[in-house]
């Protein structure tokens, strides 16, 4: 009788033992194909080289690819809390695919960190977005680093054209404000969308303007469509991107007709570059020695420090939770959020993290600094220290 009750507390032990340390499912969604690929190609290759255990627990990474499409992200976010179960939600890459996976994130209580720029991912801190966080540089954090710049060259009348989705309509609201400011003029705005292949009517109504300098809020490779087309119009004046193009690819695709452009990115993007005073350098470097390594010299680029940081954020929030709940439950899940909410001093390699209950970015503008491309290359023009 003694021998089976021994049996039982041992197998009960056993069995509080699996639980105590059962695995962390994290689900991931990215563009690694379509139209924003040269983002989510680097997100995808960062996941590899996050933890692979957060306080005793193994960590399980399931990678998905949503093609840039939003049907597909949904389909992903829903398959990954229904069928894979998964405790965290990493992704999706751009703008309309995270705003399209809130509600699927919200209605089952999963927390979701977006790669994602625009602020309406997060913002205001509703019912709904209190389960959604982010790591990219707010639109409205980088219109100001244009603005500033624009006005120490003295430029008065400024043009506009961006992606007709929520990604160019959220930087056209926000750079409004910035503008305002500083009683800077927007004297034309105009869209276009990723797919396009020339914009040749809305370059003219841009130029009719006569602005000058002109603003592309659009990402990745179809960002160099206008540029490359005010060019050949013979545009002189200056021309801005937003950080929605700081990789290689749009080197690569722009050529030539990109040399010059100003624009704000995290400071991943220049981390040798930076003073050494800088808080984001140290952590940025090891962002940087750590992909390189994996993918090969100036294959780094700032999309995929997004991915980083968002596993950062993962990591201490699940640290916080695996000590409140058991993974693979709600009340982990609940536990994960609430730890999100709670990052303090975060160093990252865009910037460092302070989030709270009102704000799921907790950035301030250490996370921006001013690029120049110059002869194929970025080079730093200004940071905030």
């Amino acid at each position: 009788m003694k021998f089976l009750r021994k049996l039982v507390v041992l197998a009960a032990a056993v069995a509080a033992s699996g639980a105590a340390f059962a695995d962390i499912t994290v689900g991931v969604t990215v563009s690694a194909t379509g139209p924003a690929a040269s983002l989510g190609i680097p997100e995808k290759n960062t996941i590899s080289l996050m933890p692979q255990t957060i306080g005793g627990h193994k960590v399980n990474y399931i990678v998905l690819d949503d093609a840039s499409d939003t049907t597909a992200a949904v389909t992903n976010v829903r398959k990954l809390i229904t069928e894979n179960k998964v405790d965290v939600v990493l992704g999706s890459t751009t703008t309309p695919n995270s705003l399209a996976m809130i509600d699927a994130v919200a209605e089952s209580q999963t927390p979701m960190i977006s790669m994602a720029a625009s602020a309406r991912i997060v913002e205001p801190v509703d019912a709904k977005k209190r389960w959604v966080f982010k790591t990219p540089q707010n639109d409205i954090m980088m219109s100001l680093a244009i603005v500033q710049d624009m006005v120490a060259r003295g430029y008065k009348k400024i043009g506009f054209i961006g992606f007709a989705d929520a990604y160019g309509e959220g930087w056209l609201q926000e750079f409004r404000k910035a503008a305002d400011l500083k009683k800077l003029e927007v004297v034309a705005a105009e869209r276009f969308n990723r797919t396009d292949t020339a914009v040749t009517g809305q370059v003219l109504k841009l130029l009719s303007a006569q602005p000058d300098a002109v603003l592309i809020a659009g990402s990745g490779t179809p960002a160099a469509l206008p540029q490359r087309t005010l060019k050949e119009r013979g545009y002189k004046g200056q021309i801005y991107q937003t950080h929605g193009v700081a990789n290689n690819d749009f080197l690569r695709v722009g050529g030539k007709d990109v040399e010059g452009t100003l624009l704000p990115a995290g400071p991943v993007l220049v981390a040798e570059q930076l003073p050494a005073s800088h808080p984001v350098r140290k952590s940025a470097l090891e962002y940087v020695a750590k992909y390189e390594a994996a993918y090969g010299k100036g294959s780094v680029s700032t999309f995929g420090a997004h991915a980083w940081d968002a596993g950062l954020l993962m990591q201490a929030a699940a640290t916080q939770a695996v000590k409140k709940a058991k993974p693979g439950t709600p009340e982990f899940r609940v536990a994960l959020r609430d730890a999100l909410e709670t990052v303090k001093d975060l160093a990252g390699a865009h910037g460092v993290f302070n989030m709270s209950p009102s704000d799921h970015l907790g950035l301030d503008q250490r996370a921006a600094v001013m690029v120049k491309i110059e002869n194929g290359r970025w080079k730093l023009q200004s940071a905030q220290p």
